[in-house]
């Protein structure tokens, strides 16, 4: 990344600093319509970010030193971006149309797709027509989905988002490896109708692992032996362990899918069962008119693009290591903690793809709430607080098809209006003391009620929250994440970071095996391990 670059968005940035958004509105008549843009069902506007038209222009610039054209061909053709592991990248092929001819490293992989897409409408349909049924003969009722990270927060999002109010099949959820979260998913359910489907790519995840023997023993407990592989089915890209630990059925997916990214596979096969193949085409159809978005719009249209520079230039130009996410939609909710590992494990990095030191900040903290929940709870620390955190909407035109008299998306409105404009002391004052209060009241309580305004957000809208709408949300997000980790040049498709505390965590383990600390524990690690011991 040429050093100039980052010096001049570094130095507009400090300019900007003390620029007020609303007065850019009138210095700069082009703004709205140049940071609005359309793709895929979303209208995004970014004109509510800190950046002034200059600082908009040395974004732009910075993402094209990037080389982010070159960079998205890299990732669309197959090349090993995830160069720590020497991997594609292809998650887009997942849900390219049929007939598409994606390579990974040169190999070609379109087919294998579709071959397995085949054979997840097929299933669905068999189990979801009664065709398919359990050891007794009877049809599957549930779903009870084990996995963790990746292989649990997408499928979630998905269901969450698009299921019906009264399930033909219910799909239940577990990642947490403590019993509470197995048992609360079981509680009510038949084992002879219960499918449990076991999704780890290695499948040697050890939280995964743990509650799939759980599962196991439910089922052993309740059904003949002779059948009961036929409520077990494994999603892995090693299929020999999956059948080894006793699944029927096996759904693979390949070592260029990282988990973060492989919603758009067999992963989510619990939720074509719930929802439906139809559904889920619908869902991998609005990703890929997200993905032509991406690669066809100049980058000064380019949604993904925007929304990645608005972030870089808060994180690099203006010190802000932090951004919340709240999206105005229910079924939204677990957007925050999907955008969490998304964009925190692909981008949490300190070195550039050379092992060199960043040297500067790269992701920041990400966090959120569902819009009017949050709006009690942390909302005052971003209107108040001495830190400017910059506020992504997601808002939802109507979230029941019909349009109500006080919309749910008029509060998302009103927030970013407020962080924007805020309240003066002088206004809190004079609205104190037309209220009535005394001078002496007004004095004291309008520090208390004055707002700094000029703090950025981002508004993402769609008319209403669709398959399509959800694919092309988190296709946006994901393309995102890649602009991001092209412009910090960093590997945005490794988690070495996941990898020590899984290690050691073994290790603890044979010391609670032997019932003592080892000599070569920490002396704070022992003493804990002692106390839970005893």
């Amino acid at each position: 990344m040429p050093h100039a670059a980052w010096t001049e968005l570094e130095a507009v940035a400090r300019r900007d600093a003390d620029a007020c958004i609303l007065d850019q509105f009138a210095a700069d008549p082009d703004r709205l319509s140049r940071m609005t843009v359309d793709a895929a069902g979303l209208h995004l506007d970014l004109s509510k970010q800190s950046w002034t038209r200059a600082g908009f222009d040395v974004a732009l610039a910075l993402a094209r030193a990037a080389d982010i054209e070159g960079r998205r061909a890299a990732l669309f053709g197959g090349e090993a971006i995830n160069s720590t592991e020497g991997r594609a990248v292809l998650h887009p092929a997942l849900r390219a149309p049929a007939g598409a001819d994606f390579h990974a490293l040169g190999d070609a992989v379109s087919a294998e797709v579709e071959a397995v897409r085949d054979q997840m409408r097929d299933y669905a349909h068999a189990v979801r027509s009664s065709i398919e049924t359990g050891a007794t003969g009877r049809a599957f009722k549930a779903v009870v989905h084990i996995g963790i990270g990746g292989s649990d927060l997408g499928p979630r999002l998905i269901w969450d988002a698009l299921r019906p109010l009264d399930p033909a099949i219910d799909v239940r959820f577990v990642a947490n490896v403590d019993p509470r979260d197995m048992a609360e998913a079981l509680i009510g359910l038949d084992p002879e109708t219960t499918l449990v489907v076991v999704v780890s790519k290695t499948f040697t995840t050890q939280e995964t692992l743990a509650n799939a023997e759980v599962a196991k023993a439910w089922l052993a407990a309740a059904l003949p032996a002779e059948g009961m592989d036929r409520h077990f089915i494994g999603v892995t890209a090693a299929p020999e362990r999956a059948a080894a630990f006793g699944c029927g059925r096996v759904f693979g997916f390949s070592d260029w899918v990282g988990g973060r990214y492989s919603l758009w596979s067999a992963v989510s096969l619990s939720c074509v069962i719930g929802l439906g193949w139809d559904v889920f085409q619908a869902f991998l159809d609005g990703a890929a008119e997200l993905d032509r978005h991406f690669l066809e719009a100049p980058l000064e249209a380019n949604a993904p693009v925007l929304l990645a520079l608005a972030q870089i230039y808060n994180v690099d130009g203006l010190r802000r290591p932090a951004r919340t996410v709240a999206p105005y939609a229910h079924g939204l909710r677990r957007l925050p903690a999907f955008l969490q590992q998304l964009e925190m494990e692909s981008n949490g990095k300190r070195v550039r793809r050379d092992g060199a030191p960043v040297g500067r900040p790269t992701c920041p903290v990400v966090f959120g709430e569902p819009g009017t929940n949050g709006q009690h709870a942390f909302f005052q620390q971003i209107h108040q607080g001495p830190q400017v955190v910059p506020a992504e909407f997601v808002i939802v035109a109507s979230t029941d098809g019909q349009t109500s008299e006080s919309p749910l998306w008029s509060n998302a409105l009103a927030q970013g209006q407020a962080l924007m404009q805020g309240k003066t002391e002088a206004q809190a004052h004079a609205e104190l003391i037309a209220s009535g209060a005394s001078e002496a009241e007004a004095d004291r309580l309008a520090p208390h009620k004055t707002f700094p305004g000029n703090r950025p957000s981002t508004a993402i809208l769609m008319d209403r929250l669709t398959p399509q709408t959800l694919g092309a949300l988190i296709a946006l997000y994901e393309h995102k994440t890649f602009v991001e980790g092209v412009i910090w040049d960093i590997n945005s498709f490794d988690q070495w970071g996941v990898e020590l505390g899984k290690v050691l965590a073994k290790a603890v383990l044979k010391d609670v095996a032997a019932g003592a600390p080892s000599p070569d524990l920490d002396p704070s690690t022992a003493a804990l391990l002692t106390r839970l011991l005893a």
